[in-house]
């Protein structure tokens, strides 16, 4: 049986979590692989970048056993919920990320420079894997470069500004995986429908659903991995939308 081992940090690995860092490092360096959302391009995009920080929990693992031998019960993702008061998609879970400003050296420097401003974490303690294809997003005329990282070194994370972001939180994967915990979410408006993945991540008072462009990412790189479970398609997960103007 594979023994844990130790990296350079201290930190133990199981024999599932080096397969999980493992499987996300191959996808992070694969030449020739596509964007993970094959979506329309906006005419004059703005580039930003996203950090995807993967890890190992200090608490709170899933109690589900995912289909993947490479997702432990205590792999996890860092996610926040940005304010229910900001103009730009309120109170939707996102990844920490950003616009890549002039000073910024490109998607890596923007990535961990917004995480750190948005969560607080180290960014000595994190071991960047590589920068997958950038992903179109028309709604907000965005080029998005996902940066996939490990934790290697975890720092605590919280919301460094409250009118930036209402919660920052390490969700399970296995939980995402969960089936119970997939659906899809609607949008009716004018006579059209648009249908998207949901994950919902529950936490001490409630639950938080994530939606739009993140849930689509989410699903887009767990079937990369092949982590996907079998889950039902048709449940519609409950969606408030703000009100528009």
């Amino acid at each position: 049986m594979p023994q844990p081992t130790t990296p350079p940090h201290g930190e133990v690995l199981s024999a599932s979590t080096q397969g999980a860092r493992a499987q996300l490092s191959a996808l992070a360096t694969a030449s020739g692989s596509g964007p993970l959302l094959d979506l329309p391009m906006p005419a004059d995009p703005r580039r930003a970048a996203v950090l995807m920080l993967f890890g190992v929990l200090d608490g709170y693992p899933s109690a589900h056993d995912a289909d993947a031998r490479a997702v432990s019960r205590d792999l996890d993702v860092l996610l926040l919920a940005r304010a229910t008061t900001l103009r730009a998609h309120p109170g939707q879970v996102a990844f920490p990320g950003g616009r890549i400003d002039p000073g910024d050296g490109g998607p890596v420097d923007a990535a961990l420079r917004e995480a750190q401003e948005e969560t607080g974490l180290d960014p000595a303690g994190v071991e960047v894997l590589g920068v997958l294809p950038e992903i179109p997003l028309a709604f907000s005329q965005h080029l998005v470069a996902p940066v996939l990282a490990w934790w290697r070194h975890p720092s605590p994370v919280r919301v460094v500004d409250e009118a930036e972001s209402a919660d920052v939180f390490r969700a399970p994967v296995a939980d995402l995986l969960n089936p119970a915990n997939r659906g899809v979410t609607v949008i009716r408006r004018d006579g059209q429908e648009w249908r998207g993945p949901g994950f919902l991540v529950r936490h001490a008072t409630g639950e938080h659903l994530v939606w739009g462009f993140t849930g689509m990412v989410l699903e887009a790189l767990f079937d990369r991995l092949g982590w996907s479970e079998p889950w039902d398609d048709t449940r519609e997960l409950p969606l408030v939308l703000p009100e528009t103007g």
